[in-house]
Parts: C-alpha cells; structure tokens; sequence
C-alpha cells in the first residue's frame, strides 16, 4: 500500500517510481521488543529516549481559545449593545408594536446570551449580515438559528420562531454545553466578496477558513490504484463503472466479469485489494465552504494555518471535528453558498 501511494503521489505507476519508493518496509513505528533487539547492547541510548519523550508531553487542553472581542459604542457592554440592536430590531419587525409573547421570547433569549456570555458572536454574525445587506448581497440565516427571536430581530433569519413554536432550546441551552453555531448562506456569485470582508475586518493572523479533509470513495479509489499498478485506462474504467455506489462492501465477482474483466486475474484481484483498504482513507485537505474560526489573538498560536492556493484566503489546517476537540468550532462564523433564489433581500 505504501508503494501505491507513493506512485499515486508522484502521479506514476509503482514500476516506473523507482528510488522514489521507499528501500523496505521498516518505516512504521515499532514495538518495544522490536526496540530493544534493534538497539540491543545499547541499552542507554533506550532509557535516554523515552526520558526525553516524557519531557516532550503535550495536550490539546494546554490551547487557550479566546473569542475575539467586538468594537461596541462608547459606554457600552457587548450584551448592552446586542439588547440595544435586539429591541430596535424588535420595532422594527413589529411596527406596530412587539406583542407582549415575543418581548417575553427576546427577556429570555437575552438573559440566557448574557448568563453564557455569547454577546459577541451574535454581534459578529449581524456585523456580516449587515455589511452583506449594505452592498446587495443575497443573504439569509438557517438551520437551528431560525429557532432564535434575537436573530429574527437582528435581521439573520427571516421566520418569527414565536409564530410556529419554535424551540429556542435547540439553539442555544446550558444544557447542551456547546456554543450556538449561525450558519448564514451567501449568494453564490458574491461569496468571496463577505469572505475577503471578514479577513479584512479580523485580519488574516487572526481569521481562518476550516479545512474538510477529503476522503477516498469507490471510484476514485479504484482509479488511483489501478493506474498505478499499470492497469489500462479502458480496464480502470470499466472497474470504475462497476463500483459506483460501493462504499466499504467488498466488490462482487459477477459485477467483475459483466465489466468484461476476470476476477480471477492476479493483477486485477490486487487492484481490488488494494481499493478496498484505501477507501475512507484521507486523500487530501481541502477548504471548508464557508467555515470560519476567530480568534483574539494569533490563530497560530492556537491552531495550524497555512496559505491557500487561492489567493488571499488563510486555512485551518483542521477540519470540523478537529475543531470540535478544541472547543472552538462552535464559535465560528459558517459563510456558505447558496442559490440567489434561496435568499431574499431584508433589513440592513
């Protein structure tokens, strides 16, 4: 498997890899026994290795993630200056006055905000809507926030929760222990404009796209390794046809010979092999559509970065999950793409 990774690497067949391919298979990491044989007669060098290994300790617990803090007005606490965009809203939604169950709705939702501390993160999404809104780009909130009279309010989502009974619990809830996720598509067309705003706005050492980590599937599988095993590009093709759909399931014979091929080839037995070890099997990193992390201070002191091959976007070399670990993909912004006829134009 090393050698057909290695050759799907080098974008060449395993024979024509050469010196690129490793000498022998002992780069893997080794018991103690195998250790101790190795390295038998310096029986020091050992004990001075795992001595330095234990000094080397370190956990994900020792990342201290900050949320950025929001610019508010003079004289005024990111909780204040949500109540007070949270209540102009309100009049705004409700002209003729806020019915007394939606003012009720918005005490409790406040109260809960400020009792977790989330003031900030709710200002940082209005702050993206808005500029979003202010130069006509198709936008509208969704998911789990569509539960949330603040962000109806604020002009995020478009549906009053108070109308259909929705659960703001779902959204937001001490119980659940985990911050509340926003998630706001953007028009297409016009994405890059609100993500190049929010790198602007935070900075590139302190904003950064998550990363998706793309993993192996049936047909993709079997065409990398069979090109690099030397199979015919008519014979990866017609492997490649038999296993749409296949995910992890091992490929039937018949479904083998109805592609003209012979299963009992030994080539093409380990081509099949090898595609089934090598599906669910990360293949590379890519960016997320749309998720964002923030951070007060540099991102790299927190998580890794790198520079994307698009211009001017900076990565999190860590996807949704791994973030989760960390406890801070919950306090990101998720900016995805959505058809314009899925959005409709509102407040600013």
């Amino acid at each position: 498997m090393q050698d057909v990774l290695t050759a799907i690497r080098e974008k060449c067949t395993v024979q024509e890899a050469g010196l690129r391919l490793e000498a022998n298979e002992e780069r893997h990491v080794k018991s103690a026994e195998d250790m101790a044989r190795l390295f038998a007669g310096h029986e020091d060098a050992l004990r001075r290795s795992i001595e330095i290994a234990q000094s080397c300790n370190f956990s994900l617990d020792e990342l201290k993630y900050e949320y950025p803090d929001e610019p508010v007005p003079e004289g005024k606490t990111p909780q204040s200056h949500l109540e007070d965009l949270t209540w102009e809203g309100a009049a705004w939604r409700f002209p003729g006055g806020v019915p007394e169950k939606v003012r009720d709705t918005l005490l409790k939702e406040l109260a809960l905000i400020a009792e977790l501390n989330y003031a900030p993160y709710f200002l940082t999404v209005h702050d993206i809507v808005h500029y979003a809104r202010s130069q006509n780009i198709l936008c509208q909130g969704r998911g789990s926030a569509a539960n949330s009279a603040v962000c109806y309010c604020l002009a995020i989502t478009n549906v009053d929760p108070t109308e259909i009974d929705l659960l703001f619990e779902r959204f937001v809830s001490p119980e659940r222990k985990e911050p509340p996720d926003i998630d706001v598509d953007f028009e297409h067309e016009r994405r890059e404009e609100v993500i190049q705003y929010i790198y602007a706005r935070y900075g590139r050492d302190r904003a950064g796209l998550a990363a998706t980590v793309i993993c192996y599937r049936g047909r993709l599988a079997v065409r990398e390794v069979g090109k690099a095993l030397g199979l015919s590009a008519d014979t990866v093709a017609a492997l490649a046809t038999t296993i749409w759909g296949l995910s992890n399931s091992s490929l039937p014979q018949e479904y083998v010979r109805q592609a003209g091929l012979d299963p009992s080839d030994p080539l093409l037995a380990r081509v099949l092999e090898l595609t089934q070890e090598l599906i669910g099997f990360p293949r590379h990193l890519s960016q997320h559509v749309g998720g964002f992390v923030l951070t007060r201070g540099p991102l790299s002191e927190v998580v890794p970065i790198g520079n994307a091959a698009m211009e001017d976007r900076t990565f999190i070399e860590w996807d949704k999950d791994d973030l989760d670990a960390l406890a801070s993909s919950r306090s990101m912004c998720s900016v995805s793409a959505c058809s314009p006829a899925s959005a409709r134009p509102s407040r600013c």
